[in-house]
């Protein structure tokens, strides 16, 4: 490609049918000639470049981007005076030695936008450079003074002139070409001077070899995280699998939960989410229910990690070993889905760093280590480790090497466990570090904090976050927040994936509103957001909550063996496979930055859309946000989706199969939460 100091120009083609083009403008050219010494680079800009989007933050975090995406690159150019100008944006991928180039058009106002495919998964970089086109400007100029019929002798000398100074940049039979050019706009009869020098053909070859000391490039390198298609789009179902026998009273193995993965297959998810699976510490182990007394065959959280079986790197003896976690990994990939690990940085008082690292642990006065806290909740059973402890470093390469450990046994998803507590510069460091040896791995925030940490966590490098999603519940609530979360400039680093429930969190929505309000708040999830998840019991509509506290579930499996009753009756379980076979089915809802809401009259009946670019595929949903009684409404679409006022058209309810023709941009719904409190429509026209 041309080297990126050359000046910038219009879309050029190949070289091929430049050369072809050349030859009928100004006659037979031959190969060869010797390139000559660029121009000195000026000390002051040319051209202004300013408000260059997208750039995150000064350019100091990446924008977040998949596979096969294109990159919209736009910016104000502008300079003194009235010449025109050239620009493009140079951009190379992780494996790419050079730049590639692709021109900047006019969109208007001095706004001057690019767009480039994104082929390859990790890092890319991108940079705007803009000159002053001096050759067009006064071909342009010239054309203007030839219809007022003005004496154009001097101007053809001047434009002699600037066609042997680019022949003096060029090289082969493009300097021969220019400089033959310049040669007959200078002696040919002014006519035919116009003709030549004017010619299309000929302003091309000239811009593409300008003064490069006339260049002006963008005073920062911007970056773009290109993630694999998992990272936008996928269904998460979260699991213990000590939960998964059939046995009362002890753990289930990798091997007996490979029993479950048909079932788990068959409801459609794409990643079966793992909560700790290391060796759980004895000191302060917590009982059911988090009580602070375990009996002898209590198993404990397994967020209290480590004991003398080992610590992160090693896996829970009751649940087999390595290479039962191996076997279990394989099963899950035979069943179309990929394996996610919790990384939880926090260790119980028998974790092998505890004597092996006594400085990274913080000390009360009289040299206890101080248990975790969040009051006015205590955590006996787990210490925090100290970031700021001296020997920072060591404990960053030992985090480092727990994910390398994971890593080399094929893990390319991790979901981390509170990362607000940990400094924002490990997360940067730590995430880029894998992703330069992993460009597929994929980091899940778990973060429930506040909002601008919860951003900056996805500017440091975070692939997808938690929400708010899990408390909002109200239609203008949900439509304010899930917009910002979706649209521009937060969507442009912040995926959030909408889980409807965890081990932790039990929403009061699904507490009091029984099934209708597990599969609203599935269809929103699920159809709201591109990526989603659910913590496995949301299909049985469980929602016993522990007396006396806010959402927690009673009798959590945080703390003790739990068998469940994978068929027991009013589940959800055909419903879920309905929704992420809509998902699947429907290319609209694979995009995360589509999401539209749409008019509705009454105020329980949220309605909002997805579309593919092309239009091609639309998919509408109205859910009623109220699990209790039924209501209806208007629904109302806007011109932008191209339905005509009188057009019929069929929509297919992908929850029943139902179909019903509709007519213009205004229909009416009606939605019992006791038979179904959502629609998801696709839209099939022309049927």
């Amino acid at each position: 490609m041309t080297n990126p100091t050359q000046p910038t120009g219009p879309p050029t083609a190949d070289d091929t049918a430049l050369r072809e083009a050349a030859v009928e403008v100004i006659g037979p050219t031959v190969a060869g000639g010797e390139a000559s010494s660029a121009g000195a680079t000026l000390q002051f800009r040319t051209v202004i470049i300013e408000n260059v989007t997208p750039e995150l933050d000064a350019g100091r975090y990446a924008v977040k981007r998949v596979v096969g995406d294109t990159l919209t690159v736009e910016a104000d150019l502008f300079r003194e005076g009235h010449d025109l100008l050239a620009a493009r944006v140079l951009y190379r991928g992780p494996s790419d030695a050079e730049w590639h180039a692709v021109s900047m058009e006019l969109v208007d106002n001095d706004r001057w936008r690019a767009t480039f495919r994104l082929d390859e998964n990790g890092r890319h970089t991108f940079t705007i450079e803009a000159a002053p086109d001096v050759y067009r400007s006064w071909a342009s100029d010239l054309r203007k003074k030839a219809a007022a019929e003005q004496e154009l002798t001097a101007d053809l000398l001047e434009g002699a002139r600037l066609i042997r100074e680019a022949a003096e940049r060029a090289d082969g039979w493009s300097q021969v070409a220019l400089r033959e050019a310049a040669l007959q706009v200078q002696e040919a009869a002014p006519d035919e001077a116009l003709r030549i020098a004017t010619a299309p053909v000929l302003v091309e070859l000239v811009a593409a070899h300008g003064d490069p000391g006339l260049v002006t490039r963008y005073e920062r390198e911007l970056a773009v995280t290109v993630d694999r298609e998992r990272a936008r789009y996928a269904a998460w179902y979260e699991i213990f699998v000590r939960s998964q026998g059939t046995v009362p009273g002890r753990s289930a193995t990798f091997r007996e939960a490979e029993q479950r993965l048909p079932a788990i297959q068959a409801m459609g998810f794409d990643v079966l989410y793992l909560t700790p699976i290391h060796p759980i510490g004895s000191t302060n182990r917590k009982g059911p229910n988090n009580t602070l007394v375990a009996g002898p065959n209590d198993p404990g959280s397994p967020y209290a990690i480590g004991s003398p079986a080992g610590g992160h790197t090693a896996v829970e003896p009751a649940l087999g070993t390595l290479e039962d976690f191996n076997h279990f990994q394989h099963a899950v990939r035979r069943h179309g889905m990929e394996l996610a690990l919790d990384f939880a940085i926090q260790v119980s008082p028998d974790h092998p760093w505890v004597s092996e690292h006594p400085e990274w642990f913080y000390r009360r006065p009289d040299g206890t280590i101080k248990f975790a806290e969040n009051p006015p909740k205590k955590y006996e059973d787990i210490y925090p480790l100290n970031f700021y402890n001296s020997d920072w470093r060591g404990l960053w390469r030992e985090l480092k090497a727990v994910l390398e450990f994971w890593n080399a046994r094929g893990v390319r998803i991790f979901r981390v466990d509170n990362p607000h507590t940990k400094p924002l510069d490990f997360w940067a460091w730590l995430i880029g570090e894998i992703q330069q040896e992993h460009p597929d791995v994929i980091f899940l925030s778990e973060a429930f904090t506040r909002p601008k940490v919860m951003k900056a966590l996805a500017k440091a490098g975070f692939t997808q976050s938690y929400t708010y999603f899990t408390w909002r519940n109200e239609k203008r609530e949900l439509v304010d927040y899930l917009t910002e979360i979706t649209s521009p400039p937060v969507a442009e680093y912040f995926r959030g994936n909408l889980f409807a429930n965890t081990p932790d969190i039990l929403p009061e929505v699904l507490q009091h509103g029984g099934r209708p309000a597990f599969i609203m708040r599935l269809v929103l999830a699920a159809t709201c957001s591109s990526v989603y998840g659910v913590y496995n019991g949301f299909e049985l509509c469980e929602n016993s909550s522990r007396p006396g506290s806010v959402e927690f579930y009673a009798d959590s499996e945080m703390y003790e063996h739990k068998l469940w009753d994978w068929d027991r009756p009013g589940n959800i379980i055909d419903i879920v496979n309905r929704v992420n076979q809509a998902r699947r089915d429907n290319p609209a809802l694979h995009g995360y930055h589509n999401l539209r809401f749409y008019d509705s009259d009454d105020p329980n009946i949220l309605f909002y859309g997805k579309a593919t670019p092309d239009g091609s595929n639309v998919v509408l949903v109205a859910v009623n946000l109220d699990p209790f009684a039924a209501h209806d409404s208007w629904l109302h679409l806007p011109p932008t989706l191209g339905l005509g006022d009188d057009e019929s058209y069929e929509v297919q309810d992908l929850l029943d199969d139902a179909r019903y023709t509709w007519t213009g941009r205004h229909n009416w719904v009606r939605l019992d939460p006791r038979v179904s409190p959502a629609h998801v429509f696709r839209v099939n026209r022309g049927r």
